[in-house]
């Protein structure tokens, strides 16, 4: 019975890795033949073919063509949240929060063309761009539901449910104010600190920019005294 089980779970593990390496394919053929021609010359046949699948699979994946531009760091966005609530006791929502996502910087790092390419097609595709501003929306309100949990702060706002409201309300709280907020910037910071390592020709670690952020965030902000060399 052991053996089935092991067996059974390396076999689950072999089909996640294979689901994930497929979805990555198929982002990056999105991502570079956006680069190359336009977003809005794209086909899903085309984005298919790039990634060596059938279009019947890109609709395993993906609901419209448009998700395969603005999906990249989807499945990241997930195991941060799952770190998040498995974090140690002990640490401040902001170290829980910075070391969740620093478990995934290996792959940002790994990736530096292809996000560099992903960043200038939304800046090239407005309508994109806000598309991909509305999934970082909802993967920021999913990041503030756990650090609420997290932090055990309650699930409600101030303004707790009125006998009167929907069973969907209480079915879906709404995260306090600083939940909400630490989610917000967490999110922010890690576009800024992608933003501007890309930007950068010195060759600097994303890692080295990523820590700076959150020093500064940790710090609360204060002005710098004098531009780093990392800065």
């Amino acid at each position: 019975m052991q053996d089935m089980a092991r067996k059974s779970t390396a076999e689950g593990g072999l089909r996640e890795r294979k689901k994930r390496a497929t979805r990555d394919a198929l982002v990056e053929a999105a991502v570079r033949l956006a680069a190359e021609h336009g977003a809005e010359r794209v086909t899903v046949e085309a984005i298919s073919d790039a990634a060596g699948v059938s279009t019947r699979t890109f609709f395993n994946y993906f609901d419209s063509r448009d998700d395969a531009f603005v999906m990249i760091g989807a499945e990241a966005n997930a195991r941060v949240r799952q770190a998040v609530l498995a974090a140690p006791p002990g640490l401040s929502p902001l170290q829980v929060l910075r070391d969740a996502i620093a478990a995934e910087l290996a792959e940002v790092e790994e990736r530096h063309e292809l996000w560099s390419l992903h960043a200038m097609v939304l800046r090239t595709s407005p309508r994109l761009l806000v598309r991909a501003l509305g999934v970082h929306t909802a993967d920021e309100r999913e990041l503030a539901e756990v650090l609420a949990e997290r932090i055990d702060v309650g699930s409600r706002s101030s303004d707790r449910a009125t006998p009167s409201a929907s069973e969907d309300e209480r079915r879906n709280p709404t995260p306090r104010l600083y939940p909400r907020l630490l989610a917000a910037v967490g999110v922010t910071a890690v576009r800024v600190a992608v933003e501007h390592w890309c930007e950068r020709p010195d060759g600097v670690a994303f890692g080295d920019v990523f820590h700076d952020v959150f020093e500064h965030l940790a710090a609360g902000l204060p002005a710098p005294a004098e531009e780093t060399g990392r800065n």
